[in-house]
C-alpha cells in the first residue's frame, strides 16, 4: 500500500468501462463537471472537518504513516503546488515508495506541527485559491497537454485525477473516524469509475486469464453496481453480467473500493466467491491501481 495516489495504469487501461454520465473513459469530463466535482469533495471535506475532535485529527489511517491531519496536509500540499507554491522538498520515509511519495511525504511533515483547526483553515484557504484558478481558465488551458498521474494527457484528465484522489482520501478520513458518507454524489461516481475502469487490464493483462473465461463483479451498497468482462482472442472487454460466469465476485462498494487503492490486502478482504474462486482470489490481488 502507498500513500500516494498515483494511478500507474495507463491512461488506455482505463477505458474498459463508459463513464456514469456517459463520456468516454478516455477524454476528461468537460470543466463545468470537473470544477463541481472538486467544488464539492472540497466543501464535503471542510464540512467533516469541522465536526473532528483534537483526538480524531490524530487518529491512524489506512495510509500507512498518515493521521487524518496528514490526509488533509496532503492534500493542502498537493493543492500549494498546482498554484506555484515552492514545497518543502522531498521527505524520505519508511512509507514512501518512490520519488512522488518523497515529496507527499515532505508537505505533510511541514504541517505535523500544527493544530487540526489550522490544518482545517489552511485546506480552506488553498482550496478556494483553486478554485478560483481554475473558474479562469480558458477552454484551450483544459485541453493543454500536460504530464498527468497516468502520463500524458491533458490539464482536464488531470484534474478529473485530483477529484478522485480527493474523494479517496475523504474515505481515508470517513473511515478512520467513523463517519462514512458521501457515496451519493457524482465524484463518487466519477472516482469508482477510474477503479472499476482498469478492471479488463487486470483480467486480461495482469491475470491473463485465458480465453473463454468471463469474470462477474457485484457490489452492494455503498456503491452498488454489477460489471463483468469475458476475454476473447487474448483480451478481456467489457459484457454484460452472465448468468454463470466463471467466476462472480460479491462485495460492497467500498470494499471494492478499498482494494483498488492499495488500502486493503485481499486476504484481509470480506468477500465471496461464486465459481471459480483461485482465478477470483488471483484477480482481487492485481486489482489495485496505486503503486
Amino acid at each position: 500500500m502507498t500513500t500516494s495516489m498515483v494511478d500507474t495504469v495507463n491512461k488506455s487501461a482505463v477505458q474498459a468501462f463508459p463513464r456514469p454520465d456517459g463520456h468516454d473513459a478516455g477524454v476528461a469530463p468537460p470543466p463545468d463537471t470537473l470544477i463541481a466535482a472538486l467544488a464539492d469533495v472540497w466543501a464535503s471535506l471542510a464540512s467533516l472537518g469541522e465536526t473532528l475532535t483534537a483526538a480524531d485529527w490524530d487518529r491512524p489511517t489506512e495510509c500507512p504513516g498518515w493521521t487524518v491531519k496528514d490526509q488533509y496536509a496532503h492534500m493542502i500540499g498537493t493543492e500549494s503546488a498546482l498554484l506555484g507554491e515552492r514545497g518543502p522538498g522531498p521527505l524520505a520515509a519508511p512509507h514512501a515508495k518512490n520519488p512522488m511519495g518523497e515529496l507527499n511525504e515532505g508537505w505533510v511533515d511541514a504541517w505535523r506541527g500544527r493544530s487540526g483547526p489550522e490544518v482545517l483553515d489552511g485546506f480552506r484557504a488553498v482550496t478556494e485559491q483553486r478554485l478560483a484558478a481554475l473558474r479562469a481558465l480558458a477552454p484551450a488551458e483544459w485541453e493543454a497537454p500536460t504530464t498527468t498521474p497516468v502520463g500524458p494527457g491533458t490539464y482536464g484528465l488531470f484534474m478529473e485525477i485530483r477529484a478522485f484522489d480527493c474523494w479517496v482520501h475523504e474515505q481515508d478520513i470517513r473511515r478512520a473516524v467513523g463517519r462514512p458518507g458521501h457515496f451519493d454524489a457524482p465524484v463518487a461516481d466519477l472516482s469508482m469509475a477510474r477503479v472499476t475502469g482498469t478492471f479488463a487490464f487486470v483480467v486480461g493483462k495482469r491475470v491473463g486469464a485465458p480465453d473463454g473465461t468471463t469474470v462477474a463483479v457485484w457490489l452492494s451498497e455503498p456503491l452498488a453496481q454489477s460489471f463483468a468482462v469475458e476475454v476473447s482472442g487474448g483480451r478481456a472487454r467489457p459484457c454484460p453480467p452472465p448468468p454463470s460466469p466463471t467466476v462472480r465476485i460479491r462485495t460492497d462498494g467500498e470494499t471494492w473500493l478499498r482494494l483498488g487503492t492499495g488500502r486493503v490486502e485481499a486476504s484481509g478482504a470480506t468477500v465471496a466467491f461464486d465459481g471459480d474462486e483461485a482465478l477470483g482470489r488471483s484477480v482481487l490481488g492485481a486489482l489495485s491501481i496505486t503503486p
